[in-house]
């Protein structure tokens, strides 16, 4: 045998000798080892109790056999106080709920003032401005941040969350000052304003596309004035895509509404006409032209600047300002911030706003415990624990940590059901449509309200003066990957 040979015997025994075995001792720290699995089987034989178990969820929808009947058999759809209005709004397959709720605050004051059957705002002229604005705002971040590295967890966020549906009530605000609102006949809604998910993707595809031209000029050498002509150009052609699936904006507007309606034939009848035709004739206003700005000054005059945002993060002190970077859709506007209260004095604060008859825009975690079947908003309306026999508690602080407590939906509170002068439940206008919950209304129990509300939007008039004094405190700026700090997803 060569000594060549002998050597390659060696090395192989060696390699054999030192190769990594199955035994549990030489297993990495931490892996699902062959022997913990087997520990794991050895741990449980299905008993009858679990057999029923299994048999039941295997054959039926899991929410369906944990949903707990106490709750919806004692639901009676009754509230001590409720605010007027009329009509559910839709904002179908989008994820405008921020937007809709916005406009769902405004709806009653118009509808009650002008005598109408109905009113809705053009969502779809509010949502061109918002997508313009927000990619001016991405291409903006792309200038700022032209020389992160592409791993940075600002940039990876900043391109993540681009021209996504999601705000929060400021969005909102900042968008009607500086371009009023319509009547939904000034700018109806188009199949993309309702179905948005190919028109974000077809968009977000161009501003990446321009997004590497910038960078490209930048790396070139050019100036940061010249990178802002090159945005110039694709916001050019962010409108004209816009305009394509959402209709170009008003700029100028005729509108007249109508009241209640005549019959001749009444009249007639009283004159001792038997047979006198009936024929209803409208009472309409006069038609007049408007600006979206004119609009709304006229017919909803709301000055939003009254509204103040308050917070539960039971993850962070109370009592202090709070700011979410980059919580905006307006480039120059002020971001999303907020006091972070205690859930009692929130609770307060909204039912002073209720019974004063102005509705309430407030946001929640609406993946946890809600029934768009029922309508109905109730701490462990779904008793998984029961049903698996399993504990699942954990805190609210816990869920803000976790990243498993957010608002990833707005809507509107409208009413309070109040028991010797504490709530019970409240009633809630969602923008889901007339045919979910209980004809578009949900009833939010206020176990619920303690555990996944997050957020109010409420006129300072009922917000004490030592939690309104605490805005002139400089805000602690959480940032733009904080749990809930990039805006509302919403979970249509």
């Amino acid at each position: 045998m060569s000594s060549f040979s002998l050597t390659t015997l060696l090395t192989i025994a060696v390699a054999i000798m030192t190769f990594p075995t199955d035994s549990p001792a030489d297993d990495p720290e931490g892996i699902l080892s062959e022997e913990l699995l087997k520990e794991l089987r050895a741990s449980y034989q299905m008993d009858e109790a679990d057999r029923a178990r299994f048999n039941a969820v295997s054959n039926s929808d899991i929410n369906k056999l944990a949903l707990n009947r106490e709750v919806v058999q004692g639901e009676d759809g009754h509230f001590s106080h409720k605010i007027a209005t009329k009509g559910i709004s839709n904002q179908k397959a989008s994820g405008r709920c921020w937007m809709f709720a916005g406009f769902n605050v405004m709806r009653p004051k118009i509808i009650h003032e002008l005598g109408l059957d109905g009113f809705e705002f053009s969502s779809a002229y509010l949502q061109f401005w918002d997508k313009m604005e927000k990619a001016n705002c991405y291409l903006e971040a792309v200038i700022e941040l032209r020389d992160a590295d592409s791993l940075d967890r600002e940039w990876q966020l900043v391109n993540k969350w681009m021209v996504g549906d999601g705000g929060w009530w400021n969005y909102t605000t900042s968008l009607i000052e500086k371009y009023g609102v319509v009547p939904t006949s000034a700018m109806p809604e188009t199949h993309s304003s309702e179905n948005t998910r190919v028109m974000n993707v077809v968009l977000e595809r161009l501003l990446r596309a321009r997004a590497v031209k910038i960078l490209a000029s930048h790396e070139k050498g050019a100036k940061e004035s010249a990178l802002r002509k090159a945005k110039e150009k694709a916001l050019a052609e962010v409108y004209r895509f816009l305009c394509l699936n959402l209709g170009e904006p008003p700029t100028e507007f005729e509108w007249r509404y109508e009241t209640k309606k005549k019959k001749d034939g009444d009249e007639e009848a009283k004159k001792g006409k038997k047979e006198a035709p009936k024929v209803e004739q409208e009472n309409l206003s006069e038609l007049k032209s408007y600006t979206p700005q004119s609009f709304y000054k006229e017919f909803v005059g709301v000055d939003l600047s009254q509204f103040v945002c308050l917070y539960h993060d039971a993850a962070k002190p109370t009592g202090k300002h709070y700011r979410f970077s980059r919580a905006r859709n307006v480039a120059g506007e002020e971001e999303m911030h907020f006091i972070n209260v205690e859930i009692g004095a929130m609770k307060k604060i909204a039912v002073k706003s209720v019974l004063a008859n102005q509705p309430m825009w407030f946001a929640v975690n609406m993946g946890i415990d809600q029934s768009r079947e029922h309508g109905l908003m109730e701490h462990q309306l779904f008793d998984y624990e029961t049903l698996f026999d399993l504990d699942l508690a954990f805190s609210k602080a816990d869920r803000t940590r976790f990243n498993a407590g957010a608002s990833n939906h707005a809507m509107v509170l409208m009413g309070v059901d109040l028991h010797k002068g504490k709530p019970r439940k409240w009633l809630v206008e969602n923008s889901w449509g007339a045919d979910k919950g209980n004809k578009g209304t949900w009833t939010l129990y206020d176990r619920w309200f303690d555990e996944h509300v997050y957020t109010i939007i409420v006129d300072r008039q009922h917000v004490p003066e030592k939690i309104l004094k605490v805005f002139k405190e400089e805000a602690e700026v959480l940032p733009a990957w904080y749990p809930g700090a990039t805006g509302i997803p919403d979970r249509r």
